[in-house]
């Protein structure tokens, strides 16, 4: 079936950029933050992809993720040092230049001028964007992010230090979102459950997903299998109020815990989350 206008839009796709991801030396907890932002506004994370600093790789997977999806957000490579090549990648995918923006200058010069430091060739480098892309206030850091719009698709890159990257999007990015979903209450719901493994629960989760088809349900094991198994059961539940969505989701969990029941499992711990 082919994808709707509305469902594109309201797809995200979610791009990191660095080798050090890819070695392992550091831990991608970026995408893991921003796909639970994205679905707690209501979008559908549809990939989440690792790619090396490298213009050619990076201008490759947005231009894939711009066929695909309505968000795409990208996030480190925006610094000073050469291998900062994340702008020049999102330029290359739609054949722009990137070109100094003079808002973006003026953000970097005052990050700078204020602790007293002169705006040197690589740190105005941060002040390049691909041509019509509009510089995000970085409170907390020196580069800006970038907002580039080509046809109703957003193509936002921001930093990869966490406290920067979490900044922008929520002063800068969270605003913009909200406005193109329609406006849904949004919960996630779940339970424990003890001495259940999850081979015997998946059979009435598939029930479960058939009957209830807008809600998303997962289950997440953490003890061992067959001789002490624990399991983490979500349901993430959406509609026009919270009340609604709760209701729907406890209700979910209501049958989900009469099954772990019967099965002879234990019930240790339930918890509910909603949106801002």
């Amino acid at each position: 079936m082919e994808e709707t206008i509305e469902e594109k839009q309201h797809t995200a796709w979610i791009i990191s950029v660095g080798n050090e991801l890819l070695i392992g030396r550091i831990v991608n907890t970026n995408a893991s933050w921003l796909a639970e932002q994205l679905t707690l506004l209501g979008y559908k994370v549809e990939r989440i992809i690792t790619v090396p600093d490298n213009e050619d790789d990076i201008a490759e997977e947005v231009g894939r993720g711009y066929t695909r999806a309505g968000i795409i957000i990208t996030t480190g490579g925006l610094g000073p040092t050469y291998d900062d090549m994340t702008l020049s990648g999102v330029a290359k995918a739609f054949g722009l230049p990137l070109e100094l923006n003079p808002d973006a200058v003026s953000m970097v010069k005052n990050f700078y001028s204020s602790r007293g430091l002169e705006l040197t060739e690589d740190r105005i480098k941060m002040a390049y964007l691909p041509r019509g892309a509009k510089p995000l206030r970085n409170t907390v850091g020196a580069a800006p992010g970038s907002l580039l719009e080509i046809n109703n698709v957003l193509i936002i890159s921001l930093p990869g230090v966490p406290s920067e990257m979490k900044t922008i999007f929520l002063e800068e990015v969270k605003p913009i979102l909200e406005k193109r979903v329609p406006k849904r209450a949004i919960i996630e719901c779940g339970i424990v459950a003890r001495k259940v493994p999850e081979s015997g629960l998946a059979p009435y989760l598939k029930k479960l997903a058939k009957k209830y088809p807008t809600v998303y349900l997962k289950s997440h094991p953490k003890g061992h299998e067959l001789s002490s198994p624990i399991l983490d059961i979500r349901v993430l539940a959406s509609s026009r109020t919270l009340q609604e969505a709760k209701e729907l989701a406890t209700k979910i969990l209501s049958e989900l815990e009469n099954y772990v029941s019967e099965l002879g499992g234990e019930i240790r711990e339930r918890h509910c989350r909603s949106q801002d």
